[in-house]
């Protein structure tokens, strides 16, 4: 197994106190599509501008391609491509020359530039607005031609601060439409930092869940839904009338109920298996004479993942009916 990315007890202490990083360790394959995900300040821009050679560790070590990010940064440098949060192009000249200086700063040889930058659009699907100015473009163009910026060397690790932050459904399909048919083609590696758990869920190969400085969480999207080993059982009143607090009290203590809560009509039980737990919980409803119209069931998202490991339980609206 070839690593792109190896992470040996990653330190990163702020003024002499704060600390950003706190001993990570974290590993990522060659070729993968890996996700890090965690609330603001856990540390999550921290590893990535260590990574891209930005910031120098206070402890540990972090290698690229068995390359050490401190020692051999300039080699790091030729391998990664690197698209931050803030808007990394320049509005007032267009698409094709913003490329073109990009090209100069990353060394491409002269005699190979105008085919970089054209490949770079196609890439990216800007061919049709190159020659137009960039403060024409709409948000998800501009994320676009920043990213047309970073492929431009071709690296071996792509690293994407929040990709997609602020763009439509649309746009942001279409940046990871582009990046995935570029990973495919070349077999880059792509590290992105994301808060929309649907495209962690949708385009990563492997997940980390980061929070205070340490790795909370970590493995595939179906990994780690299954980790909660739990789902929500739904049930919707007949008449409107809610369950008195002593039924609530009855369903939460048996043995495979986790928590029951009340959302109007609708009562949510979380449980560990809700093929024996369903009956069980049943009988308490029809002891206590609580009639219901349906039942539903909702499996765990990543969204209610990162809300554990980082935060709190926040099931869904929706499920399956029973």
């Amino acid at each position: 197994m070839t690593l792109a990315i190896d992470v040996q007890q990653l330190t990163k202490v702020y003024n002499g106190r704060i600390r950003a990083l706190d001993g990570i360790d974290l590993e990522v394959k060659a070729g993968h599509i890996f996700a890090f995900l965690g609330p603001n300040g856990s540390g999550k821009t921290t590893l990535m501008r260590i990574l891209t050679t930005q910031f120098r560790p206070t402890s540990g070590q972090a290698s690229s391609f068995g390359l050490d990010v401190v020692r051999d940064s300039a080699e790091v440098r030729k391998i990664i491509g690197y698209v931050p949060q803030e808007t990394s192009v320049w509005a007032d000249i267009s698409g094709f020359e913003n490329l073109l200086i990009y090209s100069k700063i990353y060394g491409v040889p002269s005699g190979r530039r105008k085919k970089a930058v054209r490949q770079a659009l196609q890439r990216m699907g800007l061919e049709e607005v190159a020659t137009n100015m960039v403060k024409t473009y709409s948000g998800g163009m501009v994320r676009r031609l920043e990213i047309a910026c970073a492929l431009l060397v071709e690296p071996r690790i792509l690293f994407l601060d929040e990709p997609t932050i602020g763009l439509d459904p649309s746009a942001r399909k279409a940046v990871w439409q582009n990046l995935t048919s570029f990973k495919k083609e070349h077999g880059t590696t792509v590290f992105f930092n994301t808060h929309y758990m649907d495209e962690a869920d949708l385009y990563s190969d492997e997940i980390a869940i980061i929070n205070r400085g340490k790795i909370v969480k970590s493995g595939t999207a179906s990994e780690l839904k299954q980790s909660l080993r739990s789902e929500i059982l739904r049930f919707y009143s007949e008449d409107g009338n809610n369950v008195d607090e002593r039924t609530l009290n009855d369903i939460r203590d048996l043995s495979m109920v986790s928590n029951a809560t009340l959302h109007g009509p609708r009562l949510d039980v979380a449980v560990e298996d809700g093929e024996r737990a369903l009956p069980l919980i049943i009988g308490v409803l029809s002891r206590a004479g609580f009639t219901f119209s349906r039942i539903s069931s909702a499996k765990p998202s990543l969204d209610d993942v990162f809300l554990r490991y980082a935060g709190q339980i926040n099931f869904k609206e929706g499920g399956d009916d029973l």
